[in-house]
């Protein structure tokens, strides 16, 4: 499929599936609804309320851009927590693509091997990018997760349910239910109420928060 990338809202890019219309982020602004869904959310919520976990295992559904990844390696590094990531992804973005994103510009020229890092290390294989951030990029289906109570923080940043409705169904959620440690969290930025309601069927304690600009609300699961 044709892709292209594109300039969201808040200035940052992202890549563009035409054939679907589709984005890896919001075109209100990329990096507002990683910091607002996957950080403030997820990390920073699970960071608060499980302070002693040492370190704090994150599994991304859909890696994509790395935004995310990125993201969470300098809060880890202004945290002091050590992170464990896994990056889950069937079809990785390409380099010319990677060089055509301004994350690095605008978040943290400081940081600029470490993202690059995040994209030119091997897949498959454990890599400490960072002193406290580690990175296994993983190239599979989501369906094909089979992993129990290994990670703290989910974030579920699939293509949206009306592209791929297979990734947000009771089964997908049940395997992130599994996957998850027990007060584990699982972040998303849908709100669908089909959504909601396959993560509750398969035991998730479920909220609908604010979301990030110009999206009403949000999700977050956590594992009780």
């Amino acid at each position: 499929m044709k892709r292209k990338v594109i300039t969201t809202g808040d200035g940052s890019k992202t890549i563009q599936i035409e054939d679907w219309n589709e984005q890896y982020h919001s075109v209100h602004g990329a990096i507002n609804e990683a910091n607002h869904v996957f950080i403030k959310h997820g990390l920073l919520f699970y960071s608060e309320i499980n302070p002693e976990t040492k370190p704090i295992h994150i599994l991304e559904i859909g890696f994509g851009t790395g935004l995310n990844a990125f993201l969470t390696l300098i809060n880890a590094e202004k945290l002091h927590k050590n992170i464990r990531y896994t990056g889950v992804e069937a079809y990785p973005v390409s380099q010319e693509e990677i060089n055509a994103l301004n994350y690095v510009d605008l978040i943290s020229k400081h940081h600029k091997n470490e993202f690059e890092l995040l994209h030119s290390t091997e897949w498959e294989k454990d890599i400490d990018i960072f002193p406290n951030f580690s990175l296994i990029k993983r190239q599979m289906l989501i369906q094909d997760i089979s992993t129990i109570s290994e990670f703290d923080v989910i974030y579920f940043d699939a293509f949206g349910a009306r592209v791929q409705p297979d990734l947000w169904t009771e089964d997908i959620f049940q395997n992130m239910y599994n996957a998850l440690n027990t007060n584990g969290v699982l972040v998303t930025y849908s709100a669908k109420g089909s959504v909601r309601r396959a993560m509750k069927s398969v035991g998730f304690k479920v909220e609908r928060l604010d979301g990030p600009p110009n999206k009403r609300h949000m999700l977050r699961a956590v594992k009780s």
